[in-house]
């Protein structure tokens, strides 16, 4: 029996993240077809997704295709546990093209076990400057870069666990008054410079303020502590999950636990030496937290890429 698309890019995606190499495994035409497959699946669901535990739920991952496989190699790969990606899939790490197709074939052939929200980074703006776009083009064309934009506008916009834990990839907004606002979002849609799409994808959380200020980014606001307790009780949801910020353990807390942020990629741009996290929510919405520390201080996975690069060459 003869493989198809989805699984033949999957086995040899994983292959080359297991043994961390830099190469191209996959040809322009097999990428677009998936995209195309991927997009229309991301539009038959909703712009706020309603999901259910037990998931597992990570930050941004940045082109660490590498770390990508491991978060998968710890957690469990699709279909054994549902994932929930909250954005930032590629720019500044040298894979974002990997990452963000192993994770859009994941989405192709588990439709209801596998969810990627919008970052502030899946935005032809943004990812025109900070390297998805030279990446693409260096690798294969200009014009591959444009299909993948016109898939991320369509990308959803925050999710919901169980009636009660708020997924988003940045936060909260002044303008966000109900959660029937997120769902009249018409997709495909680009991101403005201001207003409630802009702020689900740019906002920051911030101690030592009320409400919502100007945030030193230069776009969006940060929100204050009050600005969760109030969105949490008029909503009666319990926690709100997000990413956006790099992290020094891979997760931090806010607002007395009531919003925490989760950050996946390791070892951040080379620079930062920071852990990841990953969130996993059991069925009681119980929320446990997973560590995983820079490739090079984690012993038992080089050890297990060794064995993988022995067997498998």
């Amino acid at each position: 029996m003869t493989e198809n698309l989805t699984d033949s890019v999957i086995r040899r995606l994983k292959d080359l993240g297991y043994k961390g190499q830099i190469k191209t495994v996959l040809k322009e035409r097999e990428i677009k077809k998936l995209i195309l497959q991927a997009r229309q699946i991301i539009l038959s669901q909703p712009v706020l997704l309603e999901l259910k535990a037990p998931i597992n739920v990570c930050g941004d991952i940045h082109g660490q295709f590498e770390d990508l496989i491991r978060l998968f190699h710890y957690g469990g790969f699709p279909p054994e546990k549902s994932y929930l990606f909250l954005g930032d899939f590629v720019d500044r790490g040298s894979q974002g093209l990997e990452s963000v197709v192993l994770m859009l074939a994941y989405k192709v052939k588990y439709p209801d076990k596998f969810f990627m929200l919008r970052g502030n980074h899946e935005s032809w703006s943004i990812n025109r400057i900070y390297g998805f776009f030279d990446e693409c083009k260096s690798r294969y064309s200009q014009k591959l870069w444009k299909i993948f934009s016109e898939c991320f506008e369509c990308l959803p916009l925050a999710a919901i666990v169980d009636d009660k834990i708020f997924c988003v990839h940045g936060g909260l907004s002044p303008d966000l008054t109900s959660i029937e606002q997120i769902k009249r979002i018409m997709r495909p849609t680009k991101v403005p410079d201001s207003g409630l799409l802009c702020d689900l994808l740019w906002s920051d959380p911030q101690s030592g303020i009320e409400g919502f200020d100007l945030n030193d980014r230069g776009v969006s606001y940060i929100f204050g502590k009050d600005a969760v307790e109030n969105f949490l009780e008029e909503n009666d949801f319990e926690l709100i999950i997000r990413a956006h910020q790099v992290v020094e353990n891979g997760y931090e807390f806010f607002a007395e636990r009531k919003l925490v942020t989760v950050f996946s990629a390791p070892n951040y741009c080379g620079e930062f030496d920071n852990n990841a996290g990953m969130v996993s929510i059991d069925e009681s919405l119980l929320c446990s937290f997973h560590i995983l520390k820079p490739m090079e201080k984690d012993q038992t996975y080089l050890k297990i890429k060794e064995k993988y690069i022995e067997e498998n060459n």
